[in-house]
């Protein structure tokens, strides 16, 4: 039997991956109201990919799929206005959606199943290395993240963080369940420079 759970939305224009960094400037008070929860009680909140709408007022339209935040870290900023630091974990699926009188956007949900680590195939060693080579170039907003440069999922869904990819198809690698799957898609968008496609 799946269970559900209710869980309070944070729709935004960007797609957050299992343990991938999140930084939110908060001032709506429906969010700020949100975070003390959070925080209090210790829960996460979910990110979805707005699909239609903005980030502030209304959204029309959001994507079935999206995943957990864990506030890591907060602090007052110099506007006035409360920084977090978050880090991805699960991810849902969405089954209904509502307001609160307040404008906070809340959904009940189901666990989408949880992607296990796997090893980087011989073939594809080089996404890791690579990962690895330009990671002291992006790895601030990833200290509260492990390192695991030989896990395929891992490298995966890092890469399709920082590749040159738009949202929808960011969204469609948060939804594909295959690994291996995902990392050969990976690997397609960024060949070895040893593969004679890479020399076209």
């Amino acid at each position: 039997m799946t269970t559900s759970l209710e869980l309070p939305l944070f729709p935004l224009n960007t797609v957050l991956f299992p343990e991938g960094p999140l930084s939110l400037r908060i001032f709506e008070p429906r969010y700020v109201d949100m975070v003390r929860r959070c925080m209090r009680e210790q829960l996460p909140f979910g990110v979805v990919l707005i699909r239609d709408g903005g980030e502030v007022g209304a959204v029309a339209s959001i994507a079935d799929v999206g995943t957990t935040a864990r506030i890591v870290d907060f602090q007052a900023l110099p506007d006035g206005l409360l920084g977090l630091e978050c880090v991805g974990e699960r991810r849902f699926r969405v089954l209904r959606r509502w307001q609160q009188p307040d404008g906070l956007n809340m959904a009940e949900v189901e666990w989408l199943p949880e992607i296990h680590a796997e090893p980087l195939q011989d073939d594809q060693d080089y996404l890791g290395k690579l990962l690895g080579a330009v990671w002291p170039r992006i790895a601030e907003p990833y200290q509260h993240v492990p390192q695991r440069f030989d896990d395929a999922s891992w490298v995966g869904y890092r890469f399709a963080e920082i590749g040159p990819l738009d949202r929808a198809d960011r969204q469609a690698f948060l939804e594909m369940e295959d690994t291996a799957a995902r990392i050969r898609r990976i690997a397609e968008i960024i060949p070895s420079p040893n593969s004679p496609s890479a020399d076209d």
